[in-house]
């Protein structure tokens, strides 16, 4: 199924509305691109119904907010529920401040999201009003352990139940689950979490993904977590032979997503029923 939901994108190339974050822009368009999608980044009230109509799926990120996008991310994410078009949503930061905390409850009540994607500091606060979260990064003692990981996958069950959405809790281990059933994924390698927007660029894929496969939104949201994963095991591979550093491992993490292949992906993610 993993495999299939790929090759949907590369099929379907659907059009991705994203409403995002200034910092990861130019890498979220570009990941859309290698994954097989196509990006479009318009955050103006004045036009995002006519974008999103036109779109296959949203992607709305609050890594950068402003009372100006936060009025646009809204408009969008009505009008993409009006349509039936899925809606991915990234709580960059959720939990740091009180503007970031009230937007974060504001697009909860207001748009239905199909798939919501954080660290597990970010998801904790969305579900219980506080967490460790530290910035735009997950608390360290809000790490998934060997110990706690079927604590948190029941926890991601809980939360989908209560939200209706496809809950992907990443990190060092990925959680992707809905109210039935949950994905652990354990592609990735630590390199990632050196590179600015690489959480933002997930959520981008997960949008191109859920966009070209609407009717399979936890196989489509787990598939996309291990592709990126597992592109940014390839790109470590190839870093240690030109000698790069966290740019060049960037440039090389959209280039293995450019170059991913059904039987790459088959062969290489390790995701596991739970």
């Amino acid at each position: 199924m993993f495999e299939e939901v790929l090759q949907n994108v590369r099929n379907r190339a659907p059009l991705v509305h994203s409403i995002t974050n200034y910092v990861t822009v130019n890498d979220c368009a570009n990941i859309i691109l290698a994954c097989g999608g196509s990006p479009i980044m318009a955050d103006d009230a004045g036009e995002v119904c006519d974008i999103t109509s036109i779109c296959s799926s949203l992607v709305i990120n609050m890594g950068t907010l402003n009372e100006r996008t936060m009025q646009s991310m809204i408009t969008a994410g009505k009008k993409a529920n009006e349509l039936g078009h899925p809606v991915v949503f990234d709580p960059v930061g959720a939990g740091a401040s009180n503007m970031r905390n009230e937007a974060a409850e504001r697009l909860l009540k207001e748009v239905k999201f199909s798939v919501i994607r954080g660290n597990i500091s970010e998801i904790k606060f969305l579900a219980t009003g506080s967490s460790n979260t530290q910035g735009v990064d997950a608390a360290v003692a809000d790490a998934i352990t060997p110990e706690n990981i079927n604590r948190v996958v029941a926890f991601a069950k809980s939360l989908s139940e209560v939200t209706g959405s496809v809950i992907a809790i990443t990190g060092a281990t990925d959680i992707v689950a809905n109210a039935q059933k949950a994905y652990v994924i354990r592609n990735g390698h630590p390199m990632m979490s050196r590179v600015t927007g690489t959480g933002c660029m997930l959520t981008a894929v997960i949008g191109s993904f859920i966009g070209a496969n609407p009717d399979s939104l936890l196989e489509a949201a787990a598939g996309a977590v291990a592709a990126m994963g597992l592109c940014g095991e390839l790109a470590w591979k190839k870093l240690d032979q030109v000698d790069g550093g966290t740019g060049t491992y960037r440039m090389l993490l959209i280039d293995a997503m450019s170059k991913l292949t059904v039987p790459m992906l088959k062969e290489g993610g390790k995701i596991e029923d739970r």
